[in-house]
């Protein structure tokens, strides 16, 4: 397979070989292992950095510093295992209470690339050398899920820092996890990717004239396969993000409960849930869910705020703990975030078997193109 067939992804100075943004995916579901086997073959591995400080003994005690220590020690894991040129990510919650200190973190600790998602970041954290922020090494991609919250991020930045952001990943409705929709808008044609894609990308255009720079939009949300890459990018995506698929990987943090999860689950196991934290979410339906949804409220202690929105004192159970016991395998006391799309899996393979699909999907999609053209 000649992987040179695909376009590469630039941003700013830094060039991927595969335009395949693995999706951060909390709690612990991508750290160094996925991250490290997704950069090592061609694409942008990135850490998901909700709880991720879980397995430090002083999380209960000290939950904020014990974070940003494991988030950094993480980035080195990871930083070991890639290869000379692999690209890492990480991603970063706006709507964590300590945003602030895993942002710094991730430029201290040299990561390729911060994906900025879950509320819009419209500002930096003070520490950062907000009047030079084009000499850092670390580039900046809000996700957004509307053109318009891409305008107001971009507008934001331009006014406040002379700067805007080196790319932007898109996310439509059939992402998993927390979507930046309304129930309603879920479903409505007029909020699928196909649609958003061409009206952020508008968007972006007149800022890549007046800042002179190339900035690229990547798809994400209910992406695939590669014949799915091949449509969003003859739609103008420079890249894709794609979370689902990487989950049922070998190297995927998650245990094999979790990944198993995928792999027996039917279309009609995944659902839309109303999160603690006020935002609908796509989850796959299990016994804990049901639970909740008839009305149950969980015991829980909560150790810190850890989401700004959340108000703990009345929600049914605490989601970074219900997160946190998916990912070790405890789905008794947990649940699984998906994509719509998560009911397609039926095995797990190994990452580099993955991109190999999913270039040679993208190479057959291209050439049925061609032939019909």
């Amino acid at each position: 397979m000649n992987f040179n067939k695909m376009p590469t992804l630039c941003i700013g100075d830094m060039e991927v070989e595969i335009p395949i943004v693995q999706g951060g995916m909390g709690v612990g579901i991508s750290l160094s292992n996925l991250t490290s086997a997704v950069a090592n073959a061609g694409g942008i591995g990135v850490i998901a950095t909700p709880g991720i400080g879980q397995f430090e003994s002083d999380y209960h005690t000290n939950p904020r510093e014990a974070n940003t220590r494991a988030l950094q020690n993480v980035i080195r894991k990871a930083k070991a295992k890639t290869k000379a040129g692999g690209i890492i990510g990480v991603n970063v919650m706006v709507a964590l209470s300590n945003f602030d200190d895993l942002v710094q973190c991730g430029v201290d600790e040299g990561v390729n690339v911060l994906f900025l998602g879950a509320g819009l970041p419209l500002g930096l954290p003070e520490t950062l050398p907000l009047d030079r922020l084009g000499e850092l090494k670390t580039k900046f991609a809000p996700i957004v899920s509307s053109a318009r919250a891409a305008k107001i991020v971009f507008r934001a930045w331009k006014k406040r820092y002379n700067h805007v952001p080196d790319a932007v990943v898109v996310e439509g409705p059939l992402a998993g996890g927390h979507l930046g929709f309304s129930r309603e808008q879920i479903d409505n044609p007029d909020f699928a990717l196909e649609k958003l894609l061409p009206e952020v990308i508008t968007v972006v255009k007149s800022y890549e004239e007046q800042f002179n720079k190339n900035i690229p939009v990547i798809a994400a949300g209910g992406i695939y396969t590669g014949a799915d890459i091949y449509r969003f990018m003859e739609l103008g995506a420079q890249g894709v993000q794609m979370g689902t698929r990487f989950v049922a990987t070998y190297e995927c943090d998650a245990s094999m409960e979790f990944k198993e999860a995928y792999q027996n689950c039917k279309k009609e196991d995944i659902i839309i849930i109303d999160s603690p934290v006020g935002m609908p979410g796509r989850a796959i339906r299990n016994n804990f869910l049901d639970r909740v949804s008839s009305g149950a409220k969980e015991k829980f202690k909560c150790l810190w705020k850890c989401l700004r929105s959340c108000d703990f004192k009345n929600v049914p159970y605490c989601i970074a703990l219900a997160l946190t016991n998916a990912k070790k395998g405890n789905l008794e006391e947990g649940f699984s975030f998906a994509g719509a799309n998560a009911y397609r899996v039926d095995k797990i393979i190994s990452v580099q078997e993955l991109i190999e699909t999913l270039v040679e999907e993208y190479m057959i999609a291209t050439m049925q193109h061609s032939t019909k053209s």
